[in-house]
C-alpha cells in the first residue's frame, strides 16, 4: 500500500523549494501549518518539532527576501478531532483558536501575513455534502453546520493570533469564489443565479462582512440552517485586513429543480477554452474582484490561487512548450470587461 505521508518531501526539501522561488523571482510564498503536526490531538500537548520545522522554512524564506503568507488550515484537521465530530462540534473552533495562537506565538515576530482558512467553502460542503473531500459525509444539513462552525473558528481565531504578539499584523482568510451568471433570461434561471451566488459566495462574505447570514439563503434552507448563537455573528465579524481570492471558473447557472440544493446546474459554453472541465472566463475574475471590492470593502484583495490544468510535458529534450498556457496568462490578466 501507499500513502500521502511523504508526498513531494517539502518537509525536507523545502531549501530546493525557496531556491527555485528566487529563481523565477516571486517576492512571496504563500504555504499552510498543518494543524496535526502541531497539536497532534487537536488540543492539548505541542508537539515542539512540528514548530521547529516552521521556524526553519519561516526563516529560510526571510532570508531569501520572500514573505511568508501563512494559511492556518488547508483541510488537514486532526484525526481525534474528527472523532468527535469535527467541524459539526462547536468545541472544534475553541480548538481552532487555540491552536492559531500556539502558531501565531511562535512565529508571529516574523510573519506578518495570516489567512484562517483555505476556501471554508470547500471544507464544509465537499466534506460534509457531497463527500468528495474528508470526512466524506453526504448529509446538507451537516455542511451547513460545518459551514457554521469554520466561519466561527475564524472568528474566533482572528483576535487570538493579533493577541500572541505585540506587533501589527495582517490578517485574513482565504475565499474560493465563483460568479454565478443566468443561463438565459428567464426568471427561473436568473433566479438560480441568485441561489447559486448565495450558496457559494455570499454564504460566506456577508458574515464575514457583520451582516449575518443572507436572509434569501436562511429562508430557501428552512430546517436545515445551523444553530446560530446570538453572539456569533459578531464573532465571525471580526475585522481582517485582506481577503484571499481564489478564482478558477464562472458558474452559467441553469434552474434545475431535480437537483440537490441550491437546485442549480451548470452549463458549458463550448465556445470558450477549456482547462480540464472549467471554462477559461478571465472576465469572472475582473466582475469578482470589483464586486467584492465595491460590495464588502474588505481592505486589501488578494488573488491567492488561480491557475489551469493542461495535458502538456517536457519533450525529448526537457522541454515544455505550452502556449494554451500562455495564452491562458494572457486572458486571464486582469481588465475590465470588453478590453484586450
Amino acid at each position: 500500500g501507499s500513502n500521502g505521508d511523504v508526498a513531494c518531501d517539502s518537509y525536507h526539501r523545502y531549501g530546493e523549494d525557496i531556491a527555485l522561488l528566487r529563481q523565477i523571482g516571486f517576492n512571496a510564498y504563500r504555504f499552510s501549518i498543518s494543524w496535526p503536526r502541531i497539536i497532534p490531538d487537536g488540543a492539548g500537548p505541542v508537539n515542539e518539532a512540528g514548530l521547529a520545522y516552521y521556524d526553519r522554512l519561516v526563516d529560510a524564506l526571510l532570508e531569501a527576501g520572500i514573505e511568508p503568507f501563512v494559511t492556518l488550515y488547508h483541510w488537514d484537521l486532526p484525526q481525534a478531532l474528527e472523532n468527535r465530530l469535527g467541524w459539526t462540534s462547536r468545541a472544534t473552533p475553541v480548538a481552532f483558536a487555540e491552536y492559531a495562537s500556539v502558531v501565531a506565538r511562535r512565529l508571529g515576530d516574523r510573519v506578518t501575513y495570516w489567512a484562517t482558512h483555505n476556501e471554508p467553502w470547500c471544507s464544509a460542503f465537499l466534506g460534509y455534502h457531497t463527500g468528495h473531500l474528508a470526512p466524506g459525509y453526504h448529509d446538507f444539513k451537516a455542511a451547513l453546520s460545518a459551514s457554521h462552525n469554520l466561519l466561527l473558528s475564524h472568528g474566533l481565531a482572528v483576535p487570538a493570533i493579533r493577541a500572541a504578539v505585540s506587533r501589527p499584523l495582517q490578517v485574513g482568510i482565504v475565499l474560493n469564489l465563483t460568479p454565478a451568471y443566468p443561463a438565459s433570461d428567464t426568471e427561473e434561471d436568473q433566479a438560480a443565479a441568485r441561489r447559486f451566488d448565495g450558496y457559494f459566495n455570499r454564504w460566506f462574505l456577508d458574515p464575514l462582512a457583520g451582516r449575518g447570514y443572507p436572509q434569501d439563503m436562511w429562508e430557501y434552507y428552512g430546517e436545515a440552517v445551523p444553530q446560530v448563537a446570538p453572539e456569533d455573528v459578531e464573532a465571525i465579524a471580526a475585522p481582517i485586513d485582506w481577503l484571499g481570492v481564489n478564482y478558477y471558473e464562472r458558474n452559467l447557472t441553469a434552474h434545475d429543480p431535480e437537483a440537490e440544493p441550491p437546485q442549480t446546474r451548470r452549463i458549458i459554453d463550448p465556445a470558450l477554452d477549456h482547462t480540464a472541465d472549467r471554462e477559461v472566463y478571465p472576465e469572472g475574475l475582473y466582475d469578482t474582484l470589483v464586486r467584492v471590492h465595491n460590495d464588502y470593502g474588505f481592505g486589501a484583495l488578494y488573488v491567492t490561487e488561480n491557475g489551469c490544468a493542461l495535458a502538456d510535458a517536457p519533450d525529448d529534450n526537457g522541454q515544455v512548450h505550452d502556449p494554451e498556457r500562455i495564452r491562458f496568462l494572457k486572458r486571464i490578466s486582469l481588465r475590465p470587461r470588453g478590453r484586450s
